[in-house]
């Protein structure tokens, strides 16, 4: 039978990676996040619905999406949060949906979707398995300066707006938890590469 293995937790914990692991081993692993990105590339009903629903503020000259001022709108306003997701989040799903249903149809048995906004968008409830990646919050506030180049204080506050790790555990079916010891890490990524097509 077909499973849909469904990939979260909060940012810099160690999706990405855990999603390298399991790309090498040959099982298709969807990025929400890079898909949606690709969705924002004009002509898009994507980017269509952003600007209906937030205006043209957003739209940068060229026609593209201003993601800094997206971010500005959103940034610590749950409301204007809430309403992005019911905008963007049902398009990257439909589209999701179309991407597993073409690797099921090659012949794979398994795909992965690794999505921050899984829980949220309620695509959880499509999946067969649950992961949660989480690590303590220092790790990840280093993580996020060195990938994003920002400062200490900033990469706090983005934290400091999400969901805590205990939203992510008490919704998943397995956490592996990425604490900095990446041979650790590495080990619970290959057994639970082993064990993927049984769950």
């Amino acid at each position: 039978m077909a499973k849909i293995i469904g990939i979260t937790g909060p940012s810099g914990a160690g999706k990405s990676l855990l999603c390298g692991y399991i790309s090498e081993a040959g099982i298709p692993c969807i990025d929400a996040d890079a898909l949606y990105h690709s969705m924002l590339v004009p002509p898009s009903r994507c980017l269509d619905a952003i600007r209906a629903a937030f205006g043209n503020g957003v739209i940068a000259p060229d026609g593209t999406l201003d993601r800094r001022a997206l971010s500005a709108c959103v940034f610590n306003n749950e409301s204007k949060l809430e309403l992005l997701n019911k905008t963007v989040l049902p398009l990257v799903i439909e589209e999701t949906k179309r991407l597993i249903a073409d690797f099921f149809e090659a012949g794979h048995s398994v795909v992965c979707v690794d999505a921050p906004t899984l829980i949220e968008s309620g695509f959880h409830l499509e999946c067969n398995t649950v992961i949660a990646v989480i690590a303590p919050t220092e790790e990840r506030i280093e993580r996020i300066e060195e990938r994003d180049h920002i400062s200490h204080e900033l990469a706090e506050m983005r934290i400091n707006a999400q969901k805590p790790n205990s939203f992510y555990t008490a919704r998943a079916d397995i956490t592996l938890v990425n604490d900095g010891n990446i041979s650790l890490f590495q080990a619970q990524a290959r057994e639970l590469i082993n064990n993927l097509k049984e769950l």
